[in-house]
């Protein structure tokens, strides 16, 4: 027999067609964006946080130069894009992922018709709409400021890589958010992201901080995303002064980062299963 959303077997489950999984994931998005709408604070706090840190520590740069014809602030837009965009993925993702599997409704969603992927995506998606709002608050502080001279192309540049790495990093928080206890999930995400942020240069130029760390910058997934989103902002070599590190070249940032991509895949996917079993 068949229903509005898919095909029902012998046993009464129902298998969702093409266009059913479709609708599924429409919905999904619909429940997420009345969800945001629901809790505003929240989604103010993702994209203007990121707004406030370059208020505080990119803007006063602003009259400092980089040899090559940069400032400071301008290098620092995408310093301040990339915690953005690595918080928003980790965070949001272990944050709600772990709330709502500890309050059963993960287990709930498994019992119905809606493909958990669907599920997943939906989260994914809204994440996307987050990170470019993200980018065009950094757009709204700087441009008007005159802290920033970069071209239309760029900004939309920044907004395709904060999109990508929403996809990117989002598989580490699901990853998290599966592996570990609901209710340490949120502290093991802080271990998790806070280090990284700041050995990426993130918070502070990478020439700035320890030998030691700026050693360990160039093994981290995250540093290489920089790499990929500071060469909007500036040249190559203005991005080596202000790391202290030579650049390896696009095609190794991409790999580092598609790399971990794939980890992140390989491990949410297993926790995912080994919580479906554990839930049983």
């Amino acid at each position: 027999m068949t229903t509005a959303t898919g095909t029902a077997n012998s046993n009464g489950s129902v298998q969702p067609s093409g266009r059913g999984r479709l609708g599924l994931y429409g919905l999904q998005v619909l429940t997420e964006i009345v969800a945001a709408r629901r809790n505003v604070e929240y989604v103010v706090g993702l994209v203007v946080v990121p707004a406030l840190l370059y208020a505080m520590f990119g803007l006063p740069n602003d009259s400092t130069w980089v040899p090559g014809g940069s400032t400071w602030a301008t290098i620092s837009i995408g310093s301040i894009a990339s915690y953005g965009v690595v918080s928003l993925a980790i965070f949001t993702f272990v944050d709600e992922l772990a709330k709502e599997r500890g309050r059963g409704w993960i287990r709930t969603l498994r019992a119905t018709p809606v493909p958990f992927g669907s599920y997943l995506l939906s989260k994914i998606s809204m994440a996307g709409v987050y990170s470019l709002m993200i980018v065009a608050v950094l757009a709204a502080v700087s441009v008007p400021t005159g802290a920033s001279t970069l071209s239309v192309q760029s900004w939309l540049a920044i907004a395709g890589l904060a999109v990508g790495g929403v996809i990117v990093f989002s598989t580490v928080g699901i990853a998290v958010a599966f592996t570990v206890r609901p209710r340490a999930a949120t502290m093991i995400a802080n271990l998790v992201f806070l280090p990284l942020a700041f050995a990426s240069g993130f918070f502070f130029p990478l020439s700035e901080v320890p030998a030691f760390v700026r050693d360990l910058a160039p093994f981290l997934p995250t540093y290489h995303y920089g790499r990929l989103v500071w060469s909007q902002v500036a040249t190559e070599t203005e991005i080596d002064l202000f790391t202290g590190i030579h650049g390896d070249g696009t095609l190794v940032h991409l790999t580092w980062v598609l790399g971990l991509a794939l980890i992140g895949v390989v491990v949410a996917n297993w926790a995912i299963r080994r919580d479906a079993v554990t839930a049983r």
